[in-house]
């Protein structure tokens, strides 16, 4: 995986950045890649990285990352971009954008980080690459056909999961010849996505001297130098005067003390907590909470996730109702009452507190996918296809959302909508020829009415033709090849 975030890394650390005399977007670069190009690229990167297994599919923790990351994106300078935020399961500290909006955070950054406003420090400063339109700036100033092949050597890295040395070779060739003078350049983006990352955590509320700080514990706990560097500092080149020029800005701003919340502790904690065997978990946070380690409530709801984790669902109900007696509310909290009822083979009861917390935390995708699994295993399908048609009216984006949509169909015996719907879960995971696979599946299927066949071979030819486009796109060697 490392390598693959390298190769992601190789296309957003070559970005570009505001030096003297590059044009605004809106000038040549708009010309070169428009934000729609911007955003299939990205696609084609996160198609490869959700296949890797260190991508980490927990949405109780991407709901949290996705929460924070637009509480900052609505204070940044560009609020018309879409995000997404997502989680990798990698120790070491990194984040890293990708074209088209697309955020990585690896889990060793949250737990590494001391306080949210050190974490939304970092999430600043990688909206701010997306929002200042490094990519385009960069493209301004290279030719089409050296970018064209840079995109495509990125993608087929990403790809070459089984052979990590040859990837890393690849990467070496391709940097060999002008890497200084992109590492140069990357140091210029750096610094300008530090000034705006810098704005926006302020105006989003956190406390702004959290970023030098940050900063300064990384190179001192690391012993940071150019040639050996922890990979955040290696992705994102550090130097003294840049650590110096975000401590003189800060040092001009109010002193804001700002708490992190509970969310922010719940989501270090689970992070350790899943990583840790079910006993081992118990044993970690009975002697936290013995100890007084803080802050309690999150310890305690270690405690809880371990204990039912390891089948003790009585014992984590009654921390649950501790925490919740010290007046903690929390749809991470809700969660994982509505899994202890679910583990304990109360379905119903899971799909009644699901139920309840959606009226309170409605914009909780865990929550949303939690209420439709629990529906599934109960066996009321078609309750949960009216449930996931009422949250598709307001995300048609949502690919989760199409896979339980074909787990319902599934269940009814309704092979064809069951495939059409995997196909369009394919097509918003940016994944065009599957989708294509599933509705040829889905049309010999024989079970669909008229109307049923006549929309799913409507969809394959219009997706056949996107595929054509596309190829002849590369073979013109045209923007789309990225």
């Amino acid at each position: 995986m490392k390598t693959r975030i390298v190769a992601s890394l190789l296309l957003c650390g070559m970005l570009g950045a505001r030096a003297a005399g590059l044009p605004d977007l809106g000038e040549s670069s708009a010309s070169v890649v428009s934000p729609q190009q911007e955003r299939e690229l990205g696609l084609e990167v996160m198609a490869e990285i959700r296949a890797d297994k260190s991508y980490w599919e927990d949405f109780e923790i991407t709901d949290y990352l996705q929460q924070l990351g637009y509480r900052l994106v609505a204070a940044s300078s560009d609020t018309r971009q879409d995000f997404e935020f997502f989680l990798i399961r990698d120790a070491s500290v990194n984040a890293f954008a990708l074209p088209g909006g697309f955020v990585g955070v690896h889990s060793g950054l949250i737990t590494t980080a001391q306080s949210e406003s050190e974490l939304a420090s970092v999430l600043g400063h990688e909206i701010a690459h997306v929002t200042q339109h490094h990519l385009a700036r960069m493209i301004a100033g290279q030719s089409k056909n050296t970018i064209t092949t840079m995109a495509a050597l990125a993608i087929a890295i990403l790809a070459a999961r089984s052979n990590a040395q040859a990837a890393e070779a690849a990467i070496a060739a391709a940097q060999a010849q002008s890497i200084q003078s992109q590492l140069d350049f990357t140091r210029d983006n750096e610094r300008e996505a530090d000034r705006f990352g810098l704005d926006t955590i302020v105006k989003a509320g956190f406390d702004p001297r959290a970023m030098p700080a940050f900063f300064e514990r990384l190179q001192r706990e690391n012993r940071v130098y150019d040639s050996n560097a922890p990979q955040y500092l290696r992705t994102h080149p550090l130097t003294t005067e840049r650590i110096a020029d975000v401590a003189n800005r800060v040092e001009k701003l109010p002193y804001k003390q700002v708490s992190s919340s509970l969310d922010f502790s719940l989501v270090r904690v689970k992070i350790a907590a899943m990583q840790m065997r079910p006993q081992e978990g118990v044993r970690e946070y009975e002697s936290a909470l013995h100890e007084g380690r803080v802050p309690e409530l999150a310890q305690r709801y270690g405690l809880a996730l371990s204990q039912m984790r390891a089948g003790r669902g009585k014992e984590a109900t009654a921390e649950l109702d501790k925490i919740r007696a010290a007046g903690a509310s929390s749809a991470i909290l809700e969660g994982l009452s509505a899994q202890i009822k679910s583990a304990q083979g109360d379905k119903a009861g899971a799909a009644e507190i699901y139920a309840a917390a959606l009226k309170r935390y409605p914009q909780s995708r865990a929550l949303v996918y939690g209420n439709i699994e629990a529906l599934i295993e109960m066996s009321q399908p078609d309750r949960a296809l009216r449930f996931i048609d009422d949250r598709m009216l307001l995300s048609t984006g949502d690919y989760r959302l199409y896979e339980l949509r074909a787990r319902c169909y599934a269940a009814t015996g309704k092979r064809l909508l069951e495939h059409q719907s995997l196909a369009e879960a394919y097509v918003r995971r940016g994944n065009v020829s599957a989708a294509i696979d599933q509705l040829q599946i889905a049309l010999r299927s024989g079970d669909g009415d008229f109307y049923q066949t006549s929309s799913a071979e409507a969809r394959l030819r219009e997706l056949r033709e996107q595929q054509r486009n596309d190829k002849k796109s590369q073979q013109r060697g045209g923007q789309r090849s990225f």
